[in-house]
């Protein structure tokens, strides 16, 4: 998408293996979280993979930890963390869902 419309350098996407600059300004911001490069880049296969099946585990309710690899059951803690703090921000300040973005990364 960026790549299309000329804001891969804009946005320094990883891919570009741009070096980094100390006082870079952010171009993703979200709650206290921001990056000076473009998240989506560095996204791995596995970390997208593990959002998905969380999400369908979440959405078929059977989040259970017996059967699931340690790494999974990290994983499935800090996105359970992080939309609890997605739903006492929303109710704060109304704007875009947590479950909303993962469905851009698709």
């Amino acid at each position: 998408m960026c790549r299309g419309t000329g804001l891969e350098k804009k946005r320094r996407c990883g891919w570009l293996c741009v070096s980094p600059e100390a006082s870079a300004r952010p171009v993703w911001v979200r709650g206290t979280v921001s990056a000076s490069t473009c998240p989506k880049s560095l996204i791995s296969a596995e970390s997208l993979s593990l959002v998905e099946e969380y999400f369908v585990r979440r959405r078929l309710g059977s989040i259970r930890v017996e059967g699931l690899s340690t790494r999974q059951v990290e994983a499935f803690l800090i996105l359970e963390k992080e939309i609890q703090t997605e739903k006492t921000n929303e109710q704060h300040h109304p704007g875009h869902s947590l479950e909303d973005f993962s469905r851009d990364l698709g």
